[in-house]
């Protein structure tokens, strides 16, 4: 299945610190109860509850009395999206505490590797529980100044029957002591926190059920990502950051140093002299992606490898792998009136299926040398 990027809707909010809790939890309070059906709301306004009503009634009646979030409501602002680990974890089982930060280690990967679709929320007191499926992006031979959301095919990367699991902690809401009502405050909720909270206890606390809720809207924010915000750029190499330059100034790279020179300009041309193994990787092989990438190369001279960024790429984490074997290459530097000067190579990287038909080295062409059709090639190996 081939699909652009979707961009949702659903914002997490402004900081509900400047307003007062009780301004906080009358905004829920209104907005939670257009999602709710006629009787919650009557609850909700006053009417005698239902002694006998089913759990999810309780909790969105509770929710709309205390500014609390529910589980329906999580699952309108997760389920379905299509998401990024702003991070890049590539460990299928997350925790994260109740601001969003990662507990324990995982090994961070492309964020290429790191589309995540949420399909089940488990909500409770002490934590938020998902389940998802995590993609790989894989772009179809576009460049930089073509639309890359018109060329990019989404490949479940999770295996059959498994899943990604995350952890999210919450914010506990306690009841005040007596004569503890100003705790209730912006301000008192704070202080409460820092009395409340032991030592030993992993998460923070407060009185206020609203401010658990921005706590926890403030961590999905932190863990996930709705699109390619300014903060997904600001995390990716620089390489990436490039790319997505020209792609919103829908033109081709051209090198910060306005000093780099064109091959066509030179006396004497830059060109590679060692041979480099991109390596590629496990989600690729097992998916069939292979094919060739583009990437433009400043060439120092010194005869390494100086500014690179993506031309044409592929995804799936093998852009990365491209890059870190141009950075270990060394060239023969380009010659202008007898001296070595910089200038911007074009290098094309080949990715094959490894098998035992094929060759397990890839190749590096210079980028003038023209290149054969379908570049790069999708599932170049049956799919089952």
């Amino acid at each position: 299945m081939r699909v652009g990027f979707v961009r949702s809707h659903w914002r997490f909010p402004a900081d509900l610190g400047r307003v007062g809790a009780v301004a906080c939890a009358a905004a829920a309070a209104v907005a939670l109860a257009l999602a709710l059906p006629a009787e919650a709301q009557e609850a909700a306004q006053g009417a005698t509850p239902d002694r006998t009503q089913s759990a999810p009634a309780a909790e969105a009646d509770e929710a709309l009395r205390t500014g609390g979030i529910t589980q329906d409501e999580l699952k309108q602002m997760l389920v379905g999206k299509q998401l990024y680990l702003r991070g890049g974890y590539q460990d299928n089982s997350l925790s994260f505490d109740e601001h969003g930060r990662l507990i324990g280690h995982s090994p961070p990967g492309s964020y290429t590797l790191s589309a995540i679709q949420i399909n089940k929320v488990s909500l409770s007191k002490h934590k938020v529980e998902l389940e998802g499926i995590r993609y790989g992006l894989h772009f179809v031979g576009q460049l930089a100044y073509e639309d890359p959301a018109k060329s990019l095919d989404r490949v479940r990367i999770t295996p059959k029957k498994k899943v990604v699991k995350i952890t999210i902690d919450r914010e506990i809401v306690v009841k005040p002591k007596e004569g503890k009502h100003e705790a209730l405050t912006a301000v008192g909720t704070q202080a409460a926190e820092a009395e409340l909270a032991a030592p030993q206890m992993a998460v923070t606390t407060t009185y206020s059920a609203a401010h658990a809720t921005k706590v926890l809207k403030d961590a999905l924010d932190q863990i996930f990502a709705q699109e390619l915000d300014e903060r997904m750029m600001a995390g990716m190499p620089d390489f990436w950051r490039l790319y997505y330059q020209a792609v919103a100034e829908k033109t081709d790279y051209r090198p910060r140093d306005p000093a780099v020179l064109r091959q066509n300009t030179v006396d004497g041309k830059a060109r590679l002299l060692t041979k480099f193994e991109p390596d590629s990787n496990e989600f690729a092989q097992a998916n069939g992606v292979a094919g060739m990438a583009l990437f433009h190369t400043v060439v120092g001279v010194d005869g390494k490898a100086q500014e690179i960024a993506v031309g044409r790429p592929i995804g799936f984490g093998l852009d990365e792998n491209a890059v870190a074997a141009i950075r270990k290459a060394s060239f023969q530097p380009a010659i202008k009136d007898g001296k070595p000067v910089p200038v911007l190579l074009d290098l094309v990287v080949q990715f094959r299926i490894f098998s035992k038909r094929t060759a397990v080295v890839s190749a590096a062409e210079p980028g003038d040398k023209p290149a054969e059709a379908g570049l790069p090639g999708p599932y170049s190996v049956p799919r089952p």
